[in-house]
């Protein structure tokens, strides 16, 4: 059945913060605003500024997170691991790539363990941005990385989600030539209508694959901008979802608007959202 969240932060004004980021100032109240709005989960953010200062980091601050989740019956299944974006280790010269590549398994370890605590399921690593592949070598790197990762998160029994900016006929390949029953991918019709892919194909390529659906719209070979104005094609987004028998989470990560409006935007979104679940019988 589909759960309706939201990335974490969405419901906390920017503050000149940019446009995603963790709310260390606010996460307990975006669990209480986004039970008020009929939300079913959060899509926790674990980036690296500050990162040992996140609630997920500690035994405490799991158990802070779990009284919320109690309180508000408002749930976590994914971690965005936006901490490998600023700390990719492939992206390092050859003299650091170890000492990186190690501090990255320490904290996915950790976050993985952490996980366990808060009943999460669902480990997304993106691979996007300052973490974007673009040869056949970092290719190979990331392989032996992912692999890896799967093995731990498998031994806890998670399952790890990658974000790609692969186009359709490479990425769904690449996550099955890896060949982890437990490594899925997280879908983003904004990253999709911004590098002008085809939402069709995409989808349909990676089919059983798709464990995570972020919505938002960009303009193509541009930034977000609100839902229905960029290229996304939300009637191929939706009704191939429901082609492929998707009934897991959708997680809204769309554009911002005026600091004070967080909640209003996101009931927009969501109505925006609900539209097309109803328009193609998803549920």
């Amino acid at each position: 059945m589909i759960k309706l969240g939201i990335m974490q932060g969405r419901l906390t004004p920017q503050n000149g913060r940019g446009i995603q980021f963790f709310p260390f100032d606010n996460w307990e109240n975006e669990f209480l605003a986004g039970r008020d709005i009929g939300l079913d989960e959060i899509e926790w953010i674990f980036d690296f500024p500050d990162y040992t200062n996140n609630p997920l980091w500690s035994i405490e601050g799991c158990d802070k997170i779990n009284k919320m989740i109690e309180e508000t019956d408002v749930c976590i299944r994914s971690v965005c691991f936006d901490y490998f974006m600023r700390r990719p280790f492939f992206k390092y010269s050859e003299e650091e790539q170890n000492t990186i590549l190690n501090e990255n398994r320490i904290i996915v370890r950790t976050v993985l363990d952490r996980m366990v605590l808060i009943r999460a399921k669902l480990l997304e690593i993106p691979f996007v941005d300052d973490s974007s592949v673009k040869n056949s070598i970092e290719e190979d790197n990331i392989s032996d990385f992912i692999k890896w990762c799967c093995a731990e998160a498998d031994s806890r029994n998670l399952e790890i989600g990658i974000e790609s900016d692969y186009p359709p006929e490479k990425f769904a390949p690449f996550l099955r030539k890896i060949g982890c029953t437990n490594l899925n991918a997280n879908y983003d019709s904004g990253n999709s209508s911004g590098l002008g892919y085809d939402h069709v194909a995409e989808l349909r390529n990676l089919n059983e694959l798709v464990a995570n659906v972020h919505i938002k719209d960009r303009v193509k070979g541009n930034g977000t901008v609100k839902l229905g104005t960029g290229s996304a094609n939300f009637e191929d987004v939706f009704s191939t979802l429901k082609e492929i028998g998707y009934d897991k989470s959708i997680i809204l990560q769309a554009a911002r608007t005026e600091d004070g409006t967080e909640s209003g935007n996101i009931l927009d979104q969501l109505e925006f959202v609900k539209s097309y679940l109803e328009r193609y019988g998803i549920e």
